[in-house]
């Protein structure tokens, strides 16, 4: 992996440190907020929660507005934000470009892009038209190779190999789980690999001696909230206390969390 460029963003040398940049994503204020204040120095954004939040489908650039107005709200706290943007929500680079310029207008420091697995010059000439127009946004080019099931390794590779001569700051190959395959990609990669957390798939301790050097939690934290609702009302359904409660923050805990101070609990 080449050495970082020269840049004022810190969350590039955050990808260069000795241990993975592990990012949690948001989906909201409090959620970016509860996981800032868990020692987390940047916070991504999810696309699939932010769309299901408003009930509009992930991956069919149908919350561009939805995005960018998450981005206004986190982008001024104390911590380094990273926009999942889908595809850039258009496949005219220039847009793309020009969205990108609003995220770090309002304080984004990083861009997630995703091909989609749809034509490699497609993707290029988006991630060319984002460096050109914002250079010091941190440029995660996702593929989708291993995520819609292909699992082809040349691909990949050619896919990556493109994304960096265009500019791109870092890769992104979430669906890749397998050790043998992650070293062999971070061994040819000139950036550095990100990967999607898996249950399944290696530990956190485990792809950092395998060289990644950004591991996301996409959606994961999302799910696990909604899974932790289901099985909290099923518990008070059944007539029992629900597991876990302990961890729960309290009504203030929440109100503190927009600079509000505690009052009596209404909800």
């Amino acid at each position: 992996m080449r050495a970082p460029r020269v840049t004022s963003n810190p969350f590039v040398g955050l990808h260069y440190d000795d241990s993975p940049l592990l990012l949690p994503n948001a989906w909201d204020h409090a959620s970016a907020l509860v996981m800032a204040g868990e020692g987390f120095p940047a916070v991504g954004t999810t696309s699939l929660a932010v769309a299901a939040g408003v009930g509009l489908p992930d991956g069919a650039a149908a919350t561009r507005d939805e995005t960018l107005r998450l981005a206004l709200v986190l982008g001024s706290q104390p911590f380094l934000l990273s926009v999942d943007a889908e595809g850039g929500f258009s496949d005219d680079p220039d847009e793309v470009a020009e969205f990108a310029r609003q995220l770090a207008g309002v304080g984004a420091v990083g861009i997630n892009l995703e091909d989609g697995s749809g034509p490699v010059d497609r993707h290029v000439a988006k991630i060319a038209a984002v460096k050109s127009a914002v250079p010091d946004l941190f440029v995660n080019a996702r593929t989708d190779t291993y995520w819609l099931g292909e699992h082809d390794e040349t691909e990949t590779l050619l896919r990556l190999d493109a994304y960096q001569q265009a500019g791109a700051d870092g890769v992104f190959v979430p669906g890749m789980t397998d050790a043998r395959e992650i070293a062999a990609l971070v061994a040819r990669l000139d950036v550095p690999l990100n990967v999607l957390y898996s249950p399944a798939g290696p530990t956190v301790p485990h792809l950092a001696d395998l060289g990644v050097s950004r591991v996301s939690l996409g959606s994961y934290l999302y799910r696990r909230a909604l899974g932790a609702a289901l099985e909290a009302v099923d518990e008070i359904r059944a007539g029992r206390r629900p597991a876990g409660a302990g961890r729960t923050p309290a009504y203030d805990d929440v109100q503190r969390l927009t600079g509000c101070r505690p009052r009596a609990a209404s909800g």
